[in-house]
């Protein structure tokens, strides 16, 4: 923030207050006027319905299936604090995000409401409409005032965009006051927003029990105690995008060209790479410029893991050197506008050439990836994807004589001695969130059937520790991982990220031709 200004009534408009004792925005009705005129009228121009409107559409319609007559919350999310009148930048939830269609432009503190009606429900995007530039809000308020953050939508704008009825977020109190015990609301979303519902439910039981003089039937809900229906509303929005419709899967693809962009941006900035003392920081950085050009922003923390610290599954740190003669392990993905994100990991030499041993513990990686993409297919089970990546990684470890026990011993449940190289799954699902459908039944999920439409990271590796005496010298602080994203075809699977160069020439023709452009 460029400036240290903040509002004049800052109990009221400031976040609580956070900075009132050094609030130094004019007060005067002289001020207020002048501030208040003088502006061209706006362009109220509405636009036409975004392209995922018909979709969203469509979601809504499956959960209200699902949920038969009752009164469904879905919040947005408000801001996050980062330090003291500071917020991280905004995100909404991505179940609401999936259900309106409204992503990196959405307004914070936005709820849908799915009321029932008749047979199913109508929808309604409640949001903080923009306040008018006669308002103190408009120039004293740097939450959410146009002269601090830029132009706001109205409702008007909104609901024509997102094909949706829209009301102001200060009628939301009117949900709120017909709530009953069936209503049901997505609780990770907003906490203030769940505390209200919660309240509001344990109100209406009571009010309901003292009606009908139910006295030896005292209703149970406890705020911060069990809720099971809650929790079912969330199992439904996740598992409703386990299968991606085909707007889904076109932006996967944009994310993942995206990706291979930023990936090649990366290469021909290896010489000012390798000459920081924190070069990892320098490939991070480049690659948040892509992401930041062709999206909202990265869809995780970039993994940009040089040498020893491509053996740290989640290095996140990103601070050590890039030197020749070492690989970096490259985990990035860019997160368009809409939300969805590319997961891809490239494993690269970082003077363009594999060694003999890094080229070793390469192509067994490789070959775990193809094998495991090999049995995607509807009506395999996804855990199988997993099998066959550790088949081959217990088979190679085995073969090098890193196991105690053979490759068919080290497979058995009991065992296991081959995932110390490799401890992680080979696979997750993928598309509003890195780890999509966290929520899901595990029976819809592990040990799930595989259908067309669904997209998913194959992502084997092996990670040889810079301590680890179970392996040759020549071996250890070598990690190499190789991730691409998928997605289930009517007879088989596609590699959407195919394109981004897999195989050991490959990769080391990408490096040394970025070098020479």
């Amino acid at each position: 923030m460029s400036t240290t200004e903040t509002t004049a009534s800052a109990t009221s408009t400031d976040e609580g207050g956070r900075n009132a004792n050094r609030s130094t925005t004019p007060g005067s009705d002289g001020f207020r006027d002048f501030i208040s005129n003088g502006w061209a009228e706006r362009d109220e121009a509405l636009p036409s319905a975004r392209e995922q409107a018909a979709f969203a559409a469509a979601r809504r319609g499956a959960v209200s299936a699902a949920f038969s007559g009752i009164r469904l919350v879905i919040p947005a999310g408000d801001m996050k604090q980062r330090a003291n009148d500071t917020d991280y930048p905004y995100r909404a939830h991505s179940a609401f995000a999936h259900l309106t269609g409204w992503g990196s432009d959405s307004e914070p503190g936005a709820v849908l409401v799915l009321e029932p009606s008749g047979a199913g429900h109508e929808s309604t995007v409640y949001f903080r409409e923009r306040a008018g530039r006669d308002s103190e809000e408009f120039y004293a308020n740097p939450a959410i005032g146009e002269f601090w953050i830029g132009a706001r939508p109205s409702l008007e704008h909104v609901a024509t965009d997102l094909a949706i009825a829209t009301r102001g977020l200060d009628e939301f109190d009117a949900v709120i006051g017909k709530v009953d015990t069936s209503t049901l609301v997505l609780r990770e979303a907003d906490a203030a927003i769940t505390e209200r519902i919660d309240h509001a439910r344990i109100r209406f039981a009571a009010e309901e029990a003292l009606s009908t003089n139910a006295q030896d039937a005292p209703f149970s809900l406890e705020v911060g105690g069990d809720h099971e229906p809650d929790a079912e509303l969330a199992r439904v929005l996740s598992e409703l995008r386990l299968v991606k419709d085909d707007y889904e899967l076109g932006e996967m693809r944009a994310a993942v060209e995206a990706t291979k962009r930023g990936f090649t941006e990366v290469f021909e900035e290896l010489p000012r790479i390798t000459s920081e003392v924190r070069g990892e920081r320098v490939i991070e950085g480049v690659f948040a410029t892509r992401a930041r050009l062709d999206g909202n922003d990265v869809g995780y923390g970039s993994i940009a893991a040089a040498g020893p610290h491509a053996t740290i599954l989640h290095w996140t740190r990103n601070d050590g050197p890039v030197v020749p003669g070492d690989l970096v392990l490259l985990d990035a993905g860019v997160e368009l506008d809409s939300y969805y994100t590319a997961d891809i990991t490239r494993t690269f030499p970082v003077n363009g050439t594999f060694s003999a041993v890094q080229r070793q513990v390469y192509e067994a990686v490789l070959e775990a990836a193809d094998a495991a993409f090999a049995v995607v297919r509807p009506g395999a089970i996804f855990r199988e994807v997993h099998a066959a990546a550790m088949a081959v990684i217990a088979r190679k470890t085995a073969e090098w004589g890193f196991l105690p026990v053979s490759a068919e011993e080290s497979l058995r449940p009991e065992n296991q001695f081959h995932r110390r190289y490799m401890v992680h799954g080979t696979s997750h699902h993928l598309g509003l969130d890195v780890h999509d459908c966290a929520q899901a039944r595990r029976e819809m999920y592990l040990d799930g059937v595989l259908e067309a439409g669904m997209v998913f990271t194959i992502e084997p590796g092996l990670y040889f520790q810079p301590d680890d005496l179970t392996v040759p010298a020549e071996f250890r602080g070598i990690g190499v991982r190789i991730e691409d994203d998928i997605v289930v075809t009517a007879d088989g699977a596609e590699n959407l990220s195919a394109g981004i160069p897999r195989t050991v020439a490959e990769v080391e023709a990408w490096v040394q031709g970025a070098q020479r452009a």
